[in-house]
């Protein structure tokens, strides 16, 4: 069994109404990677969504948001997701 670490990171900022964001899981990829453009523009579509809401909103999981927005093929290629199946 191969077992990958995935390497995330959190993202904090302010948002122009002076809140405190935080972005957590963010998958850091290598720049070869087929999916690193990808991602990147899921990323910036992530943030300016946040800006535009009006919510008092602090944490947000980039992993959610892109198991929602993304492919599943694509989503277990970044978080190497593994289906655990019920032994019978």
């Amino acid at each position: 069994m191969r077992i990958d670490t995935l390497l995330t990171k959190t993202i904090e900022f302010k948002s122009k109404n002076g809140r405190k964001v935080k972005i957590l899981e963010v998958p850091v990829l290598k720049e070869d990677s087929p999916l690193y453009f990808r991602v990147n523009l899921k990323l910036h579509a992530f943030i300016s969504k946040i800006f535009k809401e009006h919510t008092c909103k602090s944490v947000y999981s980039f992993r959610e948001y892109l198991k929602k927005t993304m492919k599943w093929s694509d989503y277990e290629q970044i978080y190497h997701s593994e289906e655990f199946k019920k032994n019978a």
